[in-house]
């Protein structure tokens, strides 16, 4: 996938839980830059034991029985679960002729894995026990290329997210785990009400994770499909974990991309922060409490989590205001942002001054407003959507005591369908404000845009698809 920056549906790529997966849509809306969590790997604190430096000397053989044979996939006879249709992403390593090809060469695939398997250290009698009975599963060509025509609008996937259910479990879970969660706080220095936020979210506090095989899905996506680079190195870091003994296959799985255990880790991920918090010889995020808790710690930790700061506050936008500023790239003072009109909603004070934030304004005018500090951003690293980051930050601060937000949504708007989404890029770029390749996700070159649109008709210039924006724009 290329410019993710620019206009991904992110989450549907990355985050990959039953729970995840159901609700995806909606982050065309409000996509970001590349997710620290999935399709652009994380970044890492902990290494792998075992891991192997230095050069090989000499290349070794493939293990006999993962030499290529002709085998179910020769014949090119699509799985019945495969549309066997063309994916919509247009890339051509996406056609059905393309997927076939793969899929037919899939077992000489896996094998030429095993030198760069074995310079990680796997052993041989490793990769042929766990790569021994993979075959690809082309059903995940679907759900990598899919292309939902509708979407759901930020208020409705809060709704879906941050439901009363799963809050009174939330607190249930921060009770029951009171000395595990002040022990994580006081050694990385994470809210623990964000983490017990993320289990939530991700996992559904571990009832929602995906049943594949993380083996056989990234063994499948990399081996074939549009993101085979990618995936090579989580099929290859999934080897090693099975090999260092921290998961078993039985618990090494999770979503069609790969991701697994109670928070959601690709295999890198886990790699680089999977924490042995309880001293038990393994890193377990899957059904390890400890573990969970620490190594998502330990990700926020990396990502520059600010001890004792929120993410961010909902705030009341005047009337009139300049919407141009409601921009990620610009970060004014809290301070500056009062000189501004923008306000704390419900009257509070604002704690410091200088603190740095952007304004976020997920619905336009017409809904709340948000001022962003440095740790939104890093819940953004977890998951590059605005909205994911939106919800995982509220469900916190609702587990933590506090309330709803205080404005209302604009629920009467209408979210447009894919083709409607695609009819406005191409409005915008006929009129000479998009300059992107439409392709019916909204992010943030099409949002600028819109702004630039808006303002050049003397509308608030706030990056909101709206229906109405589109009849202003079929207009001229």
């Amino acid at each position: 996938m290329t410019r993710i920056d620019r206009e991904q549906s992110a989450w549907l790529m990355v985050a990959g839980a039953a729970l995840t997966v159901s609700v995806v849509a909606v982050v065309s809306l409000m996509a970001g830059p590349a997710h620290g969590q999935t399709a652009s790997g994380r970044g890492g604190l902990v290494q792998p034991r075992g891991d192997i430096t230095g050069s090989i000397q000499q290349q070794p053989q493939a293990p006999r029985q993962m030499r290529p044979a002709p085998r179910r996939m020769a014949q090119a006879a699509p799985p019945k679960e495969w549309s066997g249709e063309d994916g919509a992403s247009g890339h051509p390593l996406m056609t059905a002729d393309a997927i076939r090809r793969s899929a037919a060469n899939f077992d000489r695939c896996v094998a030429g894995f095993w030198p760069e398997a074995h310079r990680r250290g796997v052993s041989q009698a490793s990769f042929q026990r766990f790569t021994a009975d993979l075959s690809p599963d082309l059903r995940i060509m679907d759900l990598m290329d899919s292309q939902p025509e509708f979407t759901k609008a930020v208020w409705d996937y809060l709704d879906i997210l941050v439901t009363d259910a799963r809050l009174a479990r939330g607190r249930e879970v921060l009770a029951q785990h009171a000395a595990t969660f002040a022990a994580v706080e006081k050694a990385y220095g994470v809210d623990r009400y964000i983490i017990a936020a993320i289990w939530g979210i991700e996992s559904n506090y571990s009832t929602q994770g995906g049943d594949r095989s993380v083996l056989n899905s990234t063994a499948t996506l990399a081996c074939i499909g549009r993101r085979q680079g990618y995936f090579k190195d989580e099929f290859l870091a999934a080897l090693e974990i099975l090999h260092h003994g921290d998961l078993t296959p039985q618990q090494l799985r999770g979503s069609w991309a790969g991701a697994f255990g109670a928070t959601q880790f690709m295999p890198t991920a886990f790699k680089r922060f999977a924490v042995d918090f309880d001293r038990d010889g393994k890193r377990n995020v899957v059904d390890d409490v400890p573990d969970i808790i620490a190594s998502t710690a330990a990700k926020f930790k990396k990502d520059n989590w600010q001890q004792g700061q929120t993410w961010g506050y909902e705030v009341e936008v005047p009337q009139g205001f300049n919407y141009l500023h409601a921009d990620r790239a610009k970060s004014y003072t809290i301070g500056q942002w009062e000189q501004l009109g923008v306000r704390r909603a419900g009257g509070k004070p604002f704690p410091r001054n200088s603190d740095k934030a952007f304004l976020l304004a997920p619905a336009g005018a017409d809904g709340p407003g948000f001022l962003m500090l440095g740790n939104f951003r890093s819940i953004m690293r977890y998951n590059p959507s605005e909205a994911y980051a939106l919800a995982i930050g509220h469900f916190a601060d609702r587990l933590r005591g506090g309330g709803p937000f205080l404005q209302e949504w604009p629920r009467q708007e209408r979210v447009l369908s894919r083709t409607e989404r695609l009819e406005l890029q191409q409005l915008l770029a006929q009129r000479g404000f998009y300059r992107g390749e439409p392709d019916g996700n909204l992010g943030g070159e099409t949002r600028n845009a819109l702004r630039s649109f808006q303002a050049s008709i003397g509308a608030p210039a706030d990056g909101f698809a709206s229906s109405g924006v589109l009849d202003r724009l079929r207009r001229r």
